[in-house]
Order: C-alpha cells, then sequence, then structure tokens
C-alpha cells in the first residue's frame, strides 16, 4: 500500500498525510451517522466538557464510563453561565466516544477498510488492536483547544506502538483548527503517562522536555478525505477554531498485539468486547 518513500518520510518525520483516502461517500455516511447519534443524546443525560487543560480534574465518572460505549461531550465554550446551552446541541458538541468503531456498524464499516489494514501493516503494526475511536466536531467558533501531547501518553506499550490514523471529513485548516505536529519529534521522550486506577486517574510526569513552539511545528492542513497516520510519541496539538466553519474528524488508536498493553491504561477490554483490528 504504501511505497518505500512514504515509509522513509513516517520514519523520519513521525507523520504522513495520505489524500484521497477516503471517499465522499464514505464520508457522507459517518457524518450522517453522528448526526443521528448527537441528534439521539439528550443534554439531561450529562453536561460533561471534553477538555485537555486539566484532564485529572475533568475525567469524571461519564468520561470514564465511556471507555467502552458511546457518548457525547461539549464543547468548554458550549454554556452560559445560566448552566443553558448558548447555542443549538447540534453546535455544542466537542466529540462523540471512544467505542464506535466496535459498537456502531456505520462507524464499524468506515473502520474496517482493507486498504487501512494495509497501511497499518505497512507502519508496523502486525497485528492492530483498534481501542478508540472518537468523532471531533471542531465547532465553529467554539472548538477547543487540544493542548500540546502524545497519544502514547494514554496507550502505553512496552515497547511503544501505538499509532494514531486521522481522518480529515471537513477541510483542515490553520484558519478553523488543523493539527499541528513537530517533525521528528516521535524521536523525543514520552513526557507523561495518564494512569487508572479503578475510577481513579492521574498524570504522571515522566520527563521535563518542553513542548515545541512555533519555531519547530508545523501545520497539518489536510482536505476532506486525507488520512494523517502518527507515531505514538509524536507530539502534536490543534489550536482552538474561532472560524465560522467546523472542523470535523474521526480518529482510531491503535497499538500491536504483540507489545504488552499497560493494565493502567485508562481503556482495557474483556471476552465480553474484545479488541479488535482493522479487518
Amino acid at each position: 500500500m504504501l511505497t518505500a518513500e512514504q515509509r522513509a518520510r513516517y520514519e523520519r518525520d513521525g507523520f504522513l498525510v495520505l489524500p484521497g483516502f477516503k471517499s465522499p461517500d464514505q464520508i457522507a455516511a459517518l457524518r450522517a451517522r453522528a448526526e443521528a447519534i448527537v441528534e439521539a443524546f439528550d443534554p439531561n443525560e450529562s453536561h460533561a466538557i471534553f477538555t485537555t487543560r486539566d484532564q485529572e480534574r475533568a475525567s469524571d465518572a461519564w468520561f470514564l464510563g465511556s471507555d467502552n460505549t458511546v457518548r457525547c461531550f461539549f464543547e468548554e465554550e458550549a454554556f452560559g453561565p445560566d448552566g443553558q446551552l448558548r447555542q443549538a446541541k447540534a453546535l455544542s458538541i466537542n466529540k462523540i466516544g471512544h467505542a464506535m468503531h466496535d459498537l456502531d456498524p456505520v462507524f464499524s464499516a468506515f473502520t474496517r477498510d482493507p486498504k487501512l489494514a494495509a497501511v497499518a501493516r505497512d507502519l508496523g503494526l502486525e497485528r492492530p488492536q483498534v481501542w478508540q475511536s472518537m468523532y471531533i466536531f471542531k465547532q465553529p467558533g467554539i472548538g477547543g483547544e487540544v493542548r500540546w501531547h502524545q497519544d502514547a501518553t494514554f496507550f502505553d506499550t512496552d515497547p511503544i506502538s501505538v499509532t494514531t490514523f486521522w481522518f480529515a471529513l471537513e477541510d483542515a485548516t490553520v484558519d478553523n483548527g488543523c493539527l499541528w505536529a513537530e517533525p521528528g519529534g516521535h524521536r523525543g521522550p514520552l513526557r507523561e503517562r495518564f494512569l487508572r486506577e479503578g475510577d481513579a486517574i492521574r498524570m504522571e510526569k515522566l520527563d521535563a522536555t518542553p513542548w515545541p513552539d512555533d519555531s519547530t511545528a508545523v501545520p497539518l492542513e489536510a482536505a476532506a478525505g486525507t488520512l494523517v497516520c502518527f507515531h505514538g510519541l509524536l507530539p502534536h496539538y490543534s489550536a482552538p477554531n474561532r472560524s465560522p466553519v467546523s472542523r470535523h474528524a474521526f480518529t482510531l488508536h491503535a497499538t500491536d498485539a504483540g507489545t504488552m498493553y499497560s493494565p493502567q491504561n485508562w481503556i482495557q477490554r474483556d471476552g465480553s468486547l474484545p479488541v479488535r483490528g482493522f479487518e
């Protein structure tokens, strides 16, 4: 699937951009299903927001219980001082997570893709295990910042194997909050680790290496249909979306079954919902 030059670029930069990976019809199906999930969501179930500002405090029971189900999370700025939504529910949701790829047939069909399985093999995942899916809305005007982080923080394996597959469902630009990454940053250390012990979570600091800044980071602008793959140690972030247009994206996180998946990772699976790959 991948050329030798593409594999070399991934090894060098820690990410790879593959335009035109998903068709307009595939994107339309996923977007329609996400819209239906949001429409069916009752905000009275939870006012939980998604934020990367203080994940230890923000990780409540609604978040922890989303590990192996499908739940909606609001943008940080979705609610006014009176506790009511500032705008329509459909324009207030930050994301849907975290097991649609296994529990929803439309999301499963998008995930179980022979082309995607081939890319995963070419990137070194001999036996992929897909642990998490997220549909991210990046709403116009209030789309929240996702601060600098490494995905291996949340999916610790020995050796590190987590690989991210990020699909642009709309054009992602600097204006509406595209991804930014540090080329070659995956050769640096793991800075922190997100640990779960029952219903208690904590962020363990591992290394004081500073996060990148604008002098080394590059924007990963991507047209709708593009797949961006990146290494679990790659530092990346996305800025707030203050533009009038959204930036929908879908993300999968996978590890290799040949590595040891930490029992302290926040998502675990058992025989009632076994972890699966791309095929």
